[in-house]
């Protein structure tokens, strides 16, 4: 039984190991390297918004200010009723590269967001579209050019880096880890050529790509996806690519309330059910093994304790020190291209943070409570 047990947690340690080695070291040796060249294709910046003037106040003069030589701002307004539409058309004239589109309609077969996106691709002048939201502020004033930088004849996508403000308190810490680990895993498996997902807050891809694939059709009353499912569904082993530049962080307003962050990640999880079966595979699998590591480690921990026996406690340190000095230097090479988004000595406290994430996350997702349904 014993025996069983530090079997069973080397061979989780294994699967850990082989997600490390295979899929992060591309992120953590990643040359980042700002290599704008001279290719400036025209960019169409779009940006939905529902109810969000405060935001807007503060985010429009910062993509206004963009240093580029051709691109657009076009902000769809969705039938906000916070007094949007009146500072919009009272500064619009201040603005050199915003324009305003006012949606008023609402459909039963097409969620509002993907609906207003689909406008806002129709109506672009530009072959490049790049997607942020009301509540983000890019990092530099050369955001679009470190975003289309990466962009190709072959890479038609580039996923970006969306980090969190800083602020204080256990929730903040928290939502910057969840973040920062979703990244390391959704920019790693863009690396490796299996893609499966980036953030609406701050991706790129051809006007092209959305119109040959009949854009968010197959999901179109989905809450959610407009990232995730729909880089699911277009991207392939080639096409794809990340930026990671510092100019190119995009940072959002994090959540405040436990209760608010909840049923965001609800929704967000709700939509992992739409992804190819390889994705499911690969995420359930790493997910997986994470909380087996622990489960297994705890018990054997508490077993060796209970039954004095030091050797075994000594092969039990062996096999969880051996994937946690390998995660911490990889996570610590990772943390320092991604703005340092989480302090590094709280890699460990990390560790179970994500465990008891995936534990709560994989109970509601087993329950499939049907999230709230709210503008997205």
């Amino acid at each position: 039984m014993a025996d069983s047990l530090l079997y069973a947690l080397a061979a989780f340690v294994s699967v850990q190991l082989f997600y490390y080695l295979f899929f992060f070291t591309r992120l953590a040796f990643y040359e980042k390297g700002a290599n704008y060249g001279n290719s400036r294709p025209g960019v169409t910046v779009l940006v939905c918004a529902w109810n969000e003037k405060e935001n807007l106040t503060e985010l429009l003069p910062l993509l206004d200010a963009q240093e580029y030589p051709e691109f657009e701002v076009i902000l769809l307004d969705d039938r906000s009723d916070d007094g949007s539409e009146d500072y919009i058309r009272s500064n619009i004239f201040n603005w050199k590269h915003i324009r305003y589109i006012r949606i008023n309609d609402q459909f039963d077969h097409v969620t509002p967001k993907k609906y207003a996106l689909t406008v806002g691709m129709k109506q672009a002048k530009y072959p490049i579209a790049l997607m942020t939201d009301a509540d983000c502020r890019p990092s530099s004033t050369h955001w679009i050019t470190a975003m289309t930088s990466r962009v190709t004849e072959d890479k038609d996508i580039v996923l970006g880096f969306s980090p969190y403000s800083k602020n204080a308190g256990l929730l903040n810490w928290f939502i910057r880890v969840e973040t920062f680990y979703t990244a390391v895993q959704y920019l790693s498996f863009a690396l490796a050529g299996m893609t499966y997902m980036g953030v609406g807050r701050n991706i790129l891809y051809k006007r092209s790509v959305f119109f040959a694939n009949k854009g968010f059709y197959k999901h179109k009353s989905v809450f959610g996806g407009d990232d995730d499912i729909f880089l699911n569904e277009v991207s392939n082993s080639s096409n794809t690519t990340v930026s990671i530049e510092e100019d190119s962080f995009v940072y959002s307003i994090p959540k405040t309330t436990w209760k608010a962050w909840y049923r965001q990640k609800q929704r967000h999880i709700s939509v992992s059910k739409y992804y190819k079966m390889r994705n499911k595979i690969l995420l359930a699998l790493l997910s997986g093994s994470h909380i087996a590591i622990w489960l297994l480690g705890l018990v054997a921990l508490v077993f060796g304790l209970v039954t004095m026996d030091f050797v075994y406690l000594q092969y039990l340190g062996i096999i969880v020190g051996a994937r946690w000095v390998i995660q911490w230097f990889l996570l610590i090479l990772i943390n320092l291209k991604l703005d340092k988004t989480v302090e590094w000595f709280s890699f460990l406290l990390m560790d179970f943070a994500l465990f008891a994430y995936y534990t709560v996350f994989g109970f509601v997702t087993l329950i499939k409570r049907r999230p709230r349904r709210t503008w997205n």
